[in-house]
């Protein structure tokens, strides 16, 4: 009986870790700290918009909770880029073996696809990276014009008018969450 325990553990220790998923690296986590950062601002509206990522009773995580689900974002446009880099790289190198040289930068132009790639995954990541900051802008300005809403409308008008909730505290939440998504 042990060694069919054995027998059949064996297979599944060996498939876990191709199943795991990567984990972000420092580059990764310095990247989500930088965006977190720009993205709690230093106005009090875009401050109370970031509270959004906490898990806690008063929010005081939301840091970290941002770094952390960033940083996974981040590890993951780095692996798609790479991989989708690859691809391309592939394919070009296929439709074009002459002209596919021109990555090449040693004498016998035998870094070239190393170099394709690269080149490739730098530009998909700073892609990525453009679209990530956009987004963040976009939750700024809107936490903005919410917070000028609520001033101008009067917190219990705009209370009426964003919160879905039974006491309409997720009133100031829901319009950024409204405005960021359709800008």
């Amino acid at each position: 009986m042990k060694r069919f325990i054995a027998v059949t553990a064996a297979p599944v220790t060996v498939a876990l870790p191709a199943t795991a998923a990567a984990k972000p690296d420092q580059v990764d986590r310095k990247n989500a700290a930088q965006e977190c950062r720009f993205e709690r601002g230093n106005t009090t509206a875009s401050r109370e918009a970031f509270r959004t990522y906490g898990t806690n009773r008063n929010k005081r995580n939301a840091f970290g909770k941002c770094v952390s689900r960033r940083a996974k974002d981040e590890e993951s446009e780095r692996r798609n880029a790479a991989r989708n880099a690859a691809q391309e790289c592939k394919d070009e190198r296929a439709a074009n073996p002459q002209l596919f040289q021109t990555y090449g930068t040693n004498a016998n132009y035998n870094n070239a696809f190393g170099k394709c790639v690269s080149s490739k995954a730098k530009a998909k990541k700073d892609e990525a990276d453009a679209r990530d900051a956009e987004q963040a802008k976009a939750r700024r300005r809107a936490a903005r014009a919410c917070a000028a809403e609520r001033r101008r409308d009067g917190r219990q008008a705009f209370a009426q008018k964003h919160g879905t909730n039974r006491n309409k505290r997720n009133a100031f939440l829901k319009c950024v969450s409204k405005r960021a998504k359709a800008a």
